[in-house]
């Protein structure tokens, strides 16, 4: 009934009257007035009038079904949502789901996270009510050969949605940083159950740094928020809503050819990297080169120095000296 009763504010011009909000959904006059009062007290402006009726002032930026109902209506991709005050990791708690059969487009969300993760076993960062950390269940009929290329569909996705709500230049740091002046402001990370030839399910968790005002020491250099670049308060649930329609329509294209032909233009043009100098960080030791783009299967491509092309499968690449941590 709450989820009800703020799409019902949201979408009435004015005052919302109380006997119609009765009617409408079969319940009592009192119970009305207690989600009200719940909406209240998470956050929602909500004036109510005498003969009048209710009306919404302002929503509340909480990452719950009732504020996610208005902004994603008959999606794919987060149409069955699953809120949650605290987890240890939406990926885990989304692969929990997935070995449950939750349905493709499962989206899980938390206020906050107590063991987030990021790449090669890293923490995340994840305080409560500032960031947006969610993951999302997916059943892609593809060789789990091809599934790593999701991750960068998720990085174009969380990019255009970015610029489109926050109105800033989002950039990729290949294969799955989000950089928005220099800095980082989101992160992706990819899993998967799969036999050899087939997968089971991806999750790709995905945290964005929303509304946070400050870091710890030793990310403040390399780490930005939405929040510190634009001097606004982001609606998180708007954005996530934002990030699964662009990763709805790229996710698509995407499994049309298995791989990135269809993506690859789009991707690259958002490429921090590209035709900068980059040194490959890996086991082989740091080898230099220019950033030439990717390839159909989402490998970096580096002119070498002796004019080779050379595609990297994995490993950190950074930009030398221009940007920062990029």
């Amino acid at each position: 009934m709450k989820t009800e009763i703020v799409r019902l504010l949201k979408e009435t011009d004015g005052y919302l009257s109380g006997q119609e909000l009765c009617s409408r959904l079969q319940v009592s006059r009192t119970a009305v007035w207690k989600v009200i009062e719940q909406l209240r007290e998470e956050g929602y402006q909500i004036e109510a009038v005498r003969h009048k009726g209710y009306r919404l002032i302002q929503s509340a930026d909480v990452m719950t079904e009732a504020e996610f109902s208005a902004w994603m209506k008959g999606r794919r991709l987060g149409g069955n949502l699953d809120c949650n005050d605290v987890l240890d990791s939406t990926n885990n708690r989304a692969k929990r789901l997935a070995e449950q059969g939750a349905p493709e487009g499962t989206l899980v969300t938390a206020e906050s996270q107590t063991a987030g993760k990021g790449r090669r076993g890293r923490s995340w960062v994840s305080p409560p009510g500032t960031g947006i950390w969610f993951s999302l269940l997916l059943r892609p009929d593809i060789h789990p050969a091809h599934a790593p290329m999701l991750t960068l569909t998720a990085a174009l996705a969380v990019a255009e949605a970015i610029e489109e709500i926050c109105g800033l230049k989002a950039g990729i740091k290949w294969p799955n940083d989000i950089v928005v002046s220099g800095k980082k402001v989101c992160g992706i990370l990819t899993e998967m159950s799969a036999e050899a030839e087939q997968v089971h399910y991806v999750v790709i968790g995905i945290g964005i740094n929303a509304n946070m005002t400050e870091f710890p020491e030793e990310i403040r250099k390399t780490a930005t928020s939405l929040y510190l670049e634009t001097g606004k308060k982001v609606r998180r649930a708007r954005l996530t809503a934002a990030v699964m329609a662009r990763m709805e329509y790229w996710y698509e294209r995407f499994l049309k050819t298995s791989d990135m032909t269809l993506l690859k233009e789009a991707y690259t043009a958002r490429l921090v990297n590209l035709n900068q100098e980059v040194v490959i960080l890996d086991s082989r030791s740091g080898s230099e080169g220019l950033c030439r783009g990717i390839d159909d299967g989402g490998l970096l491509l580096v002119e070498e120095k002796d004019g080779r092309l050379r595609k990297v499968m994995s490993g950190e690449v950074s930009v030398r000296g221009i940007y920062g941590y990029v």
